[in-house]
């Protein structure tokens, strides 16, 4: 069956071509170094010698951040669909670690190899729930038992006074939407994705005034 037919493969939109040239300055004038922050409180769980999958890797600010942690003998492959990002991810300085780059969706990525250890950062923002739960089966079935998933992403709570999460997001929604063709309008249900697959919550931590959320889940 060609890949245009399969059920398994959705066309999808989410490219940030148009944004790459100046996505990390955006990130920094609403965030400051709060994205950032967030996923590098996530790193101390990768083990020497571990194979990465890093899925949806933007401009590749968090391979400095794995060199800072793991210098050299880390195996990482680094899936971005935006070739403009891609091509920075490349000039960023990854220590002697080993980075293979490819320019593919997260969705059509296949691969024989299985890895230690799958980085997601704000990347299951971008898909509606029946796509992320295309993305979440794909990278779930190259992970190893027992092996760890990094998730970093936005988080609404439905709490007195948080309000303006709901906002935020839509306002960000309606920006890359138009910007990016991001598809999605709300945010997926990842925890119910990660509970069905039997996936426990080893680590978690909260920032932005819980608006942004790190896990570390672990395969059983």
């Amino acid at each position: 069956m060609s890949a245009a037919f399969s059920p398994l493969i959705k066309v999808m939109k989410n490219n940030y071509d148009r944004v790459a040239g100046f996505y990390d300055m955006l990130s920094k004038l609403v965030f400051g170094n709060t994205l950032m922050e967030a996923q590098r409180s996530v790193l101390h769980f990768i083990p020497e010698g571990a194979k990465i999958l890093v899925a949806g890797g933007g401009t590749g600010a968090i391979l400095e951040e794995i060199s800072q942690i793991r210098p050299y003998n880390i195996d990482i492959t680094y899936i971005e669909i935006s070739q403009k990002m891609l091509d920075i991810a490349k000039r960023r300085d990854v220590g002697k670690n080993n980075v293979q780059y490819m320019h593919e969706a997260v969705e059509s990525f296949h691969s024989v190899e299985r890895f230690d250890m799958i980085i997601t950062s704000f990347l299951f923002d971008n898909f509606k729930q029946d796509n992320a739960e295309i993305v979440f089966k794909n990278l779930d079935n190259k992970l190893h038992s027992k092996g760890f998933w990094l998730f970093t992403d936005f988080n609404v709570e439905n709490k007195p006074g948080k309000f303006w999460q709901k906002w935020l997001l839509k306002s960000m929604y309606l920006f890359f939407g138009i910007l990016s063709d991001v598809e999605a309008k709300k945010l997926p249900d990842t925890e119910m994705l990660f509970s069905k697959a039997g996936f426990k919550t080893v680590f978690q931590k909260s920032f932005y005034s819980g608006f942004i959320q790190s896990l570390v889940y672990q395969k059983p």
